[in-house]
């Protein structure tokens, strides 16, 4: 069976994000996977089986790789678990996977949890510590996130003329919209000024152009459009979702054929996206967008990569106040990676969570008149993976 819609998003379940030292991992999944199944309207022994994405299982002090965590968490023996683990696009994956196994008959119920500790790191060992032992040569030379994401930044600024304030603009918008979040980590409103002012972390990228370090859990419960129209409250239909790999972590970046202006993984996973949901025209098909915005610089560039805006274009349209929550396509209007935070696993649920809000008409104080269509957008890597998922309303 074609996925387009033929599979559907019943239920959604987000917990607060935030500095969460006194929530353990299986106490966030368990209150996601809660709030989602009773959204859904079931109980959760109609769950026929779970995905569960989470990025790195040493900062939770996880036995092992698999989905052992939401059985233990859950009570969801014997039901299949299947823990994935893809960079920044771990939760999309998850509810790709998911939905296929809908899409494919195999079941009619399913679940998909995205869950991170990303403040307090465990004895058993930390990604970096991972990272590190296994002696990645580029660890030695500074590229980090923020490194090599300013390396995109600078060439932005350079290439199209732009100045930082352009970045911080990003930040201001993103912070704005979360005031009307209540499950982000960062709610209160801040100016250019600020921005530009705050400590540089890796020029051009100063600490308030960085996502924070954040703990979260959020999960969606995912049907057979058969099942939805008999048996859900309410419903977003998926009209496509893809997936787009390149090299492995360090090397997806210093291709040579990488200008440093965009990602090809996502305007490859978009492009897939697009074919099915039938959409030649973004900016005009779709009402509402959640895309990447580890970085300042990365929703810039995504807004391009995914086709809301011609190369060079993002940060004149981000200026106008296009992608405003009161613009021509509102981005990230729940806050962003910006303003929610990042925990990595969880990042992608929260997202189609957000998205199915918007389109069923359900996102509170911060719902778009009229949103039918959205999409939900991760990029990890950095470039390396990109998912994208386009939800819209029956």
């Amino acid at each position: 069976m074609p996925i387009s819609r033929e599979v559907a998003v019943v239920g959604t379940g987000v917990t607060p994000f935030g500095v969460l030292y006194d929530r353990p991992y299986l106490s966030l999944l368990h209150q996601a996977a809660d709030e989602a199944v009773a959204d859904a309207g079931i109980e959760l022994d109609r769950v026929e089986a779970a995905w569960l994405g989470t990025a790195e299982p040493l900062l939770a002090a996880l036995i092992g790789d698999s989905g052992a965590a939401v059985t233990e968490a859950l009570g969801f023996a014997p039901r299949p678990v299947t823990r994935v683990s893809n960079f920044c696009a771990t939760g999309m994956e998850a509810v790709r996977g998911a939905a296929l196994a809908v899409a494919a008959g195999e079941y009619d119920v399913c679940i998909a949890i995205g869950a991170e500790k990303m403040r307090d790191v465990a004895p058993r060992g930390s990604l970096v510590a991972k990272t590190v032992e296994q002696s990645h040569p580029a660890m030695a030379k500074g590229r980090t996130a923020p490194g090599q994401f300013a390396l995109v930044a600078a060439r932005y600024l350079h290439e199209y003329g732009y100045g930082r304030d352009a970045l911080a603009q990003v930040a201001v918008k993103n912070h704005a919209n979360a005031v009307h979040n209540p499950k982000a980590h960062f709610r209160s409103v801040i100016t250019t000024d600020q921005v530009l002012a705050a400590p540089m972390v890796a020029d051009p990228l100063g600490l308030l152009d960085c996502t924070p370090t954040t703990d979260g859990a959020a999960a969606v419960v995912i049907a057979s459009r058969r099942w939805a129209e008999r048996y859900a409250r309410r419903y977003a239909l998926i009209e496509g979702i893809a997936v787009a790999s390149y090299a492995g972590y360090y090397p997806a970046l210093f291709r040579t054929d990488n200008d440093f202006l965009g990602f090809a993984a996502t305007r490859d996973a978009a492009a897939a996206a697009y074919r099915q949901a039938g959409i030649t025209d973004p900016r005009a098909q779709l009402d509402v967008v959640e895309c990447h915005d580890c970085f300042t610089i990365t929703e810039i560039v995504n807004t391009e990569d995914l086709g809301l805006f011609g190369r060079g274009r993002g940060g004149a349209e981000l200026l106008a106040g296009a992608t405003a929550a009161d613009g021509d396509i509102p981005v990230n209007v729940s806050g962003g990676l910006q303003s929610c935070g990042h925990p990595v696993g969880a990042t992608g649920v929260r997202m189609v969570a957000e998205i199915t809000d918007q389109v069923t008409g359900r996102a509170g104080t911060r719902q778009l008149p009229g949103a039918r269509r959205g999409l939900a957008h991760n990029l990890g890597g950095p470039g390396a993976v990109a998912a994208v998922t386009v939800l819209g309303a029956p």
